[in-house]
């Protein structure tokens, strides 16, 4: 296998040209390349070698996510717990792929949280990507992006400015080779983020961003942008940020 991909392509986060290829996997049922990016630190599987969206749902309908399972709830309050300490009672918020049982906001709502629900297979409810929200939770969601430029643009679009949201998601590197890391292993997982990628993600879009625990990110909106503002045409422009176009991202299916 050759050091850049067969086709033409870009990175799916910042849209940087030239990616080097990461790793291989020869796993079984799972043979794919990995590339990183120069740019941002991201290291992403190709389109072609994405999952049809038929397997995802398989994948993801086969995950134990019982809203009732306390294993389960104590999982998702790695993230809950560092979140809502930031968060008045009157802060509305969306569970950004919430999946097939959406615990998380089950226990937002014990709590007297109003919490809407968005996921693009299990509750692709566009309407609440109509407004604006004071949080976002992410939950083992920005790993499966297909394209990460586009899901974060949208939830820079819907967070209402000093509104935060809580990301939780497998921190590459954390003392772990990529070749011995278990995150690679599932085909749905699609996009591996350091935190050098997170401080990225942050100044593109004017976030403050802090790793309180393991594999947990919060991002809070220090901008006067989102909650269906433009996005700040001064970071389009910045040569840092500089980028071919990413329309052959957009011809790609998930």
């Amino acid at each position: 296998m050759t050091n850049r991909p067969k086709r033409r392509t870009v990175c799916p986060l910042c849209n940087a040209p030239s990616p080097s290829l990461f790793h291989t996997s020869t796993r079984k049922n799972l043979e794919r390349p990995y590339y990183l990016c120069h740019r941002c630190d991201f290291v992403f599987v190709p389109p072609e070698f994405h999952p049809s969206l038929d397997a995802e749902k398989a994948r993801y309908l086969s995950h134990n996510n019982d809203p009732g399972d306390p294993g389960y709830r104590k999982f998702l309050f790695r993230l809950w717990g560092e979140l809502k300490g930031h968060l008045s009672p009157a802060s509305t918020g969306l569970d950004y792929g919430c999946g097939p049982g959406p615990a998380l906001a089950m226990m937002m709502r014990e709590e007297g949280f109003k919490v809407s629900l968005f996921d693009p297979i299990f509750k692709p409810e566009m309407s609440v990507l109509e407004t604006g929200y004071d949080f976002i939770t992410c939950t083992e969601t920005v790993e499966h992006f297909c394209r990460p430029s586009r899901e974060f643009e949208t939830l820079s679009r819907v967070l209402k400015p000093g509104g935060w949201l809580g990301v939780m998601t497998g921190i590459r590197g954390n003392g772990v080779t990529f070749a011995d890391w278990h995150y690679p292993h599932d085909e749905t997982h699609l996009g591996f983020y350091s935190p050098d990628t997170m401080r990225w993600v942050a100044f593109r879009f004017g976030w403050k961003v802090s790793f309180p625990s393991e594999n947990v990110v919060l991002f809070q909106n220090s901008s006067q942008k989102g909650a269906y503002s433009d996005l700040d045409s001064d970071l389009d422009s910045d040569s840092d940020l500089d980028s071919d176009s990413d329309s052959d991202l957009d011809s790609d299916s998930g």
